[in-house]
């Protein structure tokens, strides 16, 4: 049975201003060394973004009756590889007024576990000639 030859990555770590350079050798599916980190964040950043990479989304949403769209995030990072259809999710998503910060706009997306909750807040909109909110 032939050796499979170790592959080495290189990776910026972005867990502190730091930005420790970080060499990470992959052998077989498997994180075998991680060197270049001064803290234990470092390891943990390079295993998780070598097998596992995940990032936050955010993303804008039209609001009818509001003259400004909506942010939104994800709660926590979903994996990498999701990213693209949660923002179809996201696009496909409607919400009505008012909305709040922290607010769940979509719950549990793509069976991620993670929320994507609203960023800031959007009142009612105001009622048609009269100034006053509905």
């Amino acid at each position: 049975m032939s050796e499979s030859t170790p592959d080495v990555r290189e990776l910026i770590c972005i867990n502190c201003p730091m930005g420790c350079r970080l060499q990470v050798t992959v052998e077989q599916g498997q994180v075998r060394t991680v060197k270049g980190n001064v803290c234990a964040r470092g390891d943990r950043y390079a295993r998780d973004e070598v097998l596992n990479p995940k990032r936050m989304v955010t993303s804008l949403i039209v609001v009818p009756g509001s003259s400004e769209p909506l942010s939104v995030k994800t709660r926590t990072a979903i994996p990498k590889d999701r990213i693209f259809d949660c923002l179809k999710a996201i696009r496909a998503c409607q919400v009505r007024l008012p909305v709040r910060i922290g607010d769940v706009i979509l719950p549990n997306v793509l069976g991620t576990g993670v929320d994507v909750v609203a960023t800031r807040n959007l009142p009612d909109a105001p009622c048609q000639g009269s100034g006053q909110t509905a």
